[in-house]
Order: structure tokens, then sequence, then C-alpha cells
């Protein structure tokens, strides 16, 4: 902003030239382009006036605004990113900075660019790639800000799944200047055809649990997702079987079958988890019966379960007391004496449990009405 002119309604802007250019400080004989700046939002409407017009009929009124610039030379050479007003004005408008962070580092900005609403897909993840010294940008994959949970969207941007970096920014009516990145280790196009899940391995003897990411095509299924599995874990003997199970909260909600696709299993909200079949339960009588152990604590103003751990599997025969299936549960989950003394049991219905003794028999509890 260099100041304020009042002008002859029938005068015309060659008049004004010298006084603008005086205004700028430019040379006297600076040759000059005049614009109206008509708005700015919600877009740039900027025209060229004609000097030898006046500036009724270039339909200039009071409190319109003009701007000025040196006209561009025609044989300079030099190349110009923004060469005229409209154009700057554009940049203006549609520059963005954008805080960007490493999607393992969710809380903290590891660099900030400059760049404009308007730029592609690829012009945004062509920067990012040269930001970080990458000399494929399609190894990069983006992931939005949520404005609400003040976290990264669960669903990361598909390839060339939004036209401008504002779609990348916009989250309901609320504007982001977040976005978080990956570095992958094959380009995205390719990786959009495999389906990547992560999968808790339970070892069978050893307390850490592993957590593995099983790269399939889309259309594999749980068996494939086994065999691969076998070629990243230690197994308790070559002849292990393995399943996978499917945890939510602390329960086991479904044993995945072998033939079930992989494409549409979410592990973003439920647990998947692996582990060896135990021998006991590959080959059950008709009287055995397979039952979920979970640990709780019962909360007591609430009246309420929580449950807690991890849950399992565990055979059961008919007539088995609790005395009995305590003492293989104590031995699977490598409790001490005193410890597990502490421990009560209860069969849980409708959320409320019911507190055994040692001399229960467990698998009437179980029993199913035909």
């Amino acid at each position: 902003f260099v100041g304020r002119l009042f002008v002859k309604a029938l005068g015309k802007p060659s008049d004004i030239l010298r006084k603008l250019t005086e205004m700028a400080g430019f040379t006297p004989d600076e040759e000059i382009e005049l614009y109206e700046e008509i708005k700015f939002e919600p877009n740039v409407m900027c025209e060229h006036i004609d000097k030898k017009l006046t500036f009724r009929a270039s339909q200039l009124e009071d409190g319109d605004i003009v701007c000025f610039q040196k006209s561009p030379k025609a044989d300079s050479g030099t190349q110009v990113r923004y060469p005229d007003i409209p154009s700057f004005l554009e940049y203006v408008h549609n520059r963005q900075v954008v805080h960007f962070r490493s999607l393992e580092k969710p809380k903290d900005d590891e660099f900030c660019l400059e760049l404009s609403k308007l730029h592609t897909y690829d012009d945004v993840v062509e920067r990012v790639a040269r930001q970080l010294g990458l000399d494929d940008p399609a190894k990069i994959r983006l992931t939005s800000h949520n404005c609400y949970s003040q976290q990264p969207k669960p669903q990361p941007i598909r390839y060339q799944g939004v036209e401008h970096l504002l779609d990348m920014l916009v989250h309901y009516n609320q504007t982001s200047d977040i976005l978080y990145y990956e570095v992958l280790d094959i380009p995205l196009p390719e990786l959009q055809f495999l389906k990547t899940l992560k999968v808790a391995f339970h070892h069978a003897t050893k307390e850490e649990v592993v957590i593995h990411s099983i790269r399939l095509p889309k259309n594999s299924t749980i068996a494939d997702v086994i065999i691969d599995l076998k070629t990243k874990v230690d197994l308790s003997s070559p002849t292990a079987e393995l399943r996978v199970l499917e945890v939510f909260y602390h329960k086991i909600y479904k044993i995945f079958p072998l033939h079930e696709k992989i494409e549409n299993i979410n592990d973003q909200y439920w647990t998947l988890r692996a582990e060896e079949v135990p021998e006991e339960e590959k080959n059950p009588s008709q009287h055995d019966r397979l039952i979920h152990v979970y640990h709780f604590t019962k909360d007591p103003l609430q009246n309420q379960i929580q449950n807690f751990g991890d849950p399992f599997f565990l055979a059961i025969c008919e007539g088995e007391t609790l005395a009995e299936v305590k003492g293989r549960i104590q031995r699977k989950l490598q409790v001490p004496d005193e410890e597990f003394s502490k421990w009560k049991f209860a069969f849980i219905s409708m959320n409320r449990p019911d507190y055994l003794q040692d001399s229960d028999v467990v698998s009437a509890r179980f029993q199913v009405n035909c």
C-alpha cells in the first residue's frame, strides 16, 4: 500500500502516472501497468485498466483499489514466476504453508513447505520428496489431519486420490495446515494393489508378543497369511499349526477361516492375533468343549465388568472340575502360587459373574440347550 489519491471522474489514468511512479519510488520515466483489484475472496478478480479511458468509463469509483507494476520488458529474457499483478494475487490467495510430520511421530513438525492450494497431488509429493532427498516421489504416502481429534486420519490418501492440496487439508468445514508423510519401501501405486496387515504373534512358550507386517495381494486368504507368517516366526515345532484370531477390547470375537479373503479385514480397530494351536485342541473328542478365558475386574461402584490382558481358548473335558482347570490355567500362564492363590474364577453370563468353587464341574456351565 503506497497511499490514496483523489481523481476526477472524467480524468484518465494517464494523468496520474507520474504521481504513481513517485509514490512507488520509481524513476519518473518508468512505464507502469495498472490493474483494478475487484475482489480477493472467495476468488481473485483483477482486471487490466486501459490508461486511455476515463475513470468513469472504466467504472472506477470511490474506494476501488488500483494496483500497478513496472511494465514487463519483452526482450529481458528473464523468467519471472509471477509476471503480472493478477498472477501474483493468485499466488498470495492460494499460498499455503504446510507443516509436515512423520506419521511415526505425529506430534512433531519435521519441516514446513510453502505450497499452493492449487498444487496437484503430484506437485505436493514431488516437493516432499525433494525436501527429503528422495529420488522417487511415488514412495511418499500422505495422510490428512483430523481437526477434531488432532491426530492423523485412520486411512492415508490414495495415490492421486485427490485433485489439489486444498482437498488434502479440508476436514468437513475446517481447513488444517498439517499433513503426515511416510517413506515407503515400494512405490505407492504398487502398494495399493497389496494389503498390509499387522499381526501380533503369540509364541507358545515365550511371553514376548511380536508384531509382524504381512503384505500380500488383496485377493489372498488367511491361509496365505499363515504361510507368510511361518517364514517370519520361530515355532515350537516344524509341524506346528497356526490360527488367526480377531481380538477387540481383550475379548476374542472370531477365529478366521483359512479361506477368508484378507481384502476387507480391518486391523485398524481390531487386533489380529496369530498363535499356535495347542495339541489338546487338535483332536477333541465329542465331549470336549473349547471355552473362552478372559481376565476381568469388577467395578464395585458401577457393578460392571471390565476385561484386560490377553484372552485365550482352553479345551475342557466333560466332568472336569474347576480345581483341575485352574491347574492347567496356572501352568499355561506360568503364574506363581502365591499370586495365583488370590485369583477368583467366575462363569460370566449377561455381563454378570457367577463365582465358582473348586468342586464345580466347569463344563456344566457351558451346556447347549437344544
